[in-house]
């Protein structure tokens, strides 16, 4: 018979964040280990979400029992005319539903990922005296991180050591990028992985990921050129939601119907959850954006990359992120502009050509970047913050 939990007490921890799944996702891992550790300490956790909800991982927050509390999101563009007429009248909105719906909240701490709605739920935290943690993931910090980090967080948490510099170091701490634990454990073999996902065993793959919102100018080039890149590669394309349609009409016109594609060593999918295990595992290379998420898993799996950093992303933080991995020969960097069929097919051959440097590459990621305990860093922190200690 098991041993009746001894409550020590109760505590509430609301997350924030959002705009992409590089925001949310470590949200769900810090999330698994905040719900771990109060298990296995007699803590009494409630953990609410404030913030824009993607659809693409609404039911993760679901199933982890996290109470979700929409907000209109923001974000500021190039065009004056949309910052005055379209953001700024979505901010001062959601800022007085942050605070309205905070009131009713009312947590013992606040831990923020950045990125757009956030801002309101941090101001709405230190107007009620609430304690804020934020984590920054990129190697610059986004604009929504920098301001709360420099004027309202406690406690700062990092995923690039570039990052350090821009906060206190009297509050900041280099944490890694939390990765999801159901990314980590019982990864399949990369042959297995291979059939799992319907390709030759036998044959490289890249896995080309452009994000979770997907890539257009990756999916085109992809589609452009798809016959010569399967002349010595196959691929796993994660397209996003938003592109998978066109895409399918490509792929319809090339190989006729997607079983034909297969059999060519080509698979694509609108957006990968329960197989993106397995795409990383079946992957020789991956090949994405810069985007910290698609980084630091790719990295957890001691996988080589490809980077084609986004040029308009804010504050070039991708490029900055690229150049990390780069100066630890981690990764390839291929910028936007020169993404010619030659030059990729040059670097795929040339890494594929020779295995100790994909191996070495790979080691690199992981030996460098990948902290498996980083959602249990920030996890203890964000306890130790309401009161509570924990082993």
């Amino acid at each position: 018979m098991a041993k009746p939990q001894i409550i020590r007490g109760k505590i509430k921890i609301l997350l924030t964040g959002g705009g992409s799944g590089g925001h949310i996702y470590p949200l769900l891992s810090v999330a698994q280990s905040l719900k771990r550790l109060a298990y296995n300490n007699g803590l009494d956790l409630s953990l609410d979400y404030l913030g824009p909800v993607d659809n693409n991982v609404k039911e993760a927050f679901e199933i982890l029992g996290i109470n979700i509390h929409s907000l209109l999101g923001s974000k500021v563009r190039k065009s004056m005319f949309e910052v005055i007429f379209i953001d700024l009248p979505k901010f001062v909105v959601s800022i007085f539903q942050a605070w309205i719906k905070m009131f009713f909240i009312m947590p013992d701490v606040v831990f923020s990922k950045g990125g757009t709605g956030s801002m309101p739920v941090v101001l709405s935290a230190w107007f009620y005296r609430v304690p804020i943690m934020i984590h920054e993931s990129d190697a610059i910090p986004g604009s929504n991180n920098f301001f709360a980090g420099r004027h309202f967080a406690q406690k700062i948490a990092v995923s690039f050591e570039n990052a350090k510099k821009y906060f206190d170091p009297s509050k900041t701490a280099l944490t890694g990028n939390p990765v999801r634990e159901e990314l980590i454990y019982k990864r399949p073999q990369s042959a297995d992985a291979k059939v799992l996902i319907g390709l030759d065993p036998q044959k490289p793959v890249i896995f080309v990921i452009g994000g979770s919102l997907g890539s257009t100018r990756i999916n085109n080039f992809i589609i452009d050129n798809l016959r010569l890149i399967l002349s010595y590669t196959q691929i796993i394309h994660q397209v996003g939601n938003n592109n998978f349609e066109e895409v399918k009409k490509s792929i319809k016109e090339i190989f006729r119907d997607e079983v034909s594609a297969q059999k060519s060593g080509y698979v694509f999918f609108p957006y990968l959850t329960e197989n993106l295990k397995v795409a990383y595992s079946a992957a020789d290379i991956v090949v994405s954006r810069a985007g910290a998420g698609a980084l630091f898993e790719a990295a957890s799996f001691s996988k080589p990359m490809i980077l084609i950093p986004l040029p308009e992303a804010a504050n070039d933080h991708q490029r900055a992120n690229a150049y990390e991995f780069v100066n630890k020969k981690a990764a390839i960097v291929i910028e936007e502009e020169n993404l010619l069929p030659s030059i990729f097919t040059d670097q795929i051959k040339k890494l594929l050509s020779n295995p100790s440097l994909l191996q070495e590459m790979g080691n690199n990621a992981n030996n460098y970047f990948y902290k498996p305990d980083a959602a249990d860093i920030i996890a203890k922190e964000l306890i130790k913050m309401t009161g509570f200690s924990v082993i």
